[in-house]
Parts: C-alpha cells; structure tokens; sequence
C-alpha cells in the first residue's frame, strides 16, 4: 500500500512540475484563499484575482486566455472554466446530484484524469460567498456549455 501511495505523490510531483508556471501561480493563490471571499465574493472575482496576482494577460471580462478544448487538449489545473447555462447530472446507485449554472466561472484545481476535475469558486451552494471546491465529471454535462481558457502571459 506504501508503494502505492508514493507511485501516485511522485505521480502529482510530476503533474506538478510539468505545469506552466502562470498555472502554478494561479493554483497557490487560489489554495492561500480556500474558505474565504475573495473581493465582493462574486464567482467571477476569484478567477479575475488569480489571474491578476498571476500577471496573466486578459480582457478583463470572460477572454481568460486561450480556449482550450478538451477533447482536443488536456485540462490542467490553473485553468479557468466559465459555465454558460449549464446542467449537470451524477447518477449514483443511491440518487442523483443535480447542479445548475446559468453563467458561473470557477478555477480548476486537480485534475483526476480525464473529464473529471476539481475547481474552486465561490458564490455557489451551502459556503455562499466564500471560496469553496467541487469536483465536477464532464460527462455529467447535459445541457449548456463548459469553456475552458489556458491563461496567457
């Protein structure tokens, strides 16, 4: 079990290492602000922030970078996802979880392999306007959009 266990930290070591270093950034300022509000508490203010205190480049509106597709290009935590009318359905053998965003941005965390992913946001769900995390499989996805961004120097 300890092999195991130090296969998958050397694992993420690597994931790590192989991070832009903008993504890098972006990833501990958003850790440095997990369960508090961030500016007015507004979803869309975390990612404006970790984009800033990271030096990327932005329109300052819904431009966070360059799209990324990810069926095309792997996610990478410190990526920026934007939710454009959005439901999304998990089915489990004792229910169903449902989440709705109507227009909603977050930043992704981790990635646990592909199409699943954690994010923080915040303005969302029981913690309101604090900084919280989700973990989201993109296969959930049954209406509306979900735009990845690679943020840019």
């Amino acid at each position: 079990m300890q092999l195991l266990l130090s296969f998958f930290a050397a694992i993420l070591l690597v994931q790590d290492a192989a991070l832009p270093p903008l993504n890098k950034r972006i990833v501990a300022y958003v850790a440095s602000v997990e369960g508090k509000k961030v500016d007015r508490g507004e979803c869309w203010d975390l990612a404006a922030q970790a984009l800033n205190r990271a030096g990327a480049k932005w329109d300052g509106f819904y431009a966070f970078g360059r799209r990324v597709d990810p069926d095309q290009e792997t996610i990478l935590p410190g990526d920026i996802l934007q939710f454009e009318g959005v439901t999304m359905e998990h089915r489990t053998d004792g229910g169903m979880e449902q989440f709705s965003f109507l227009k909603h941005t977050a930043v992704v965390t981790s990635v646990h392999g592909p199409g699943e992913v954690t994010i923080a946001h915040q303005n969302f769900g029981p913690t309101g306007r604090k900084v919280s995390s989700l973990r989201l499989r993109l296969g959930d996805l049954v209406k509306g959009k979900l735009l990845f961004y690679r943020p840019e120097a």
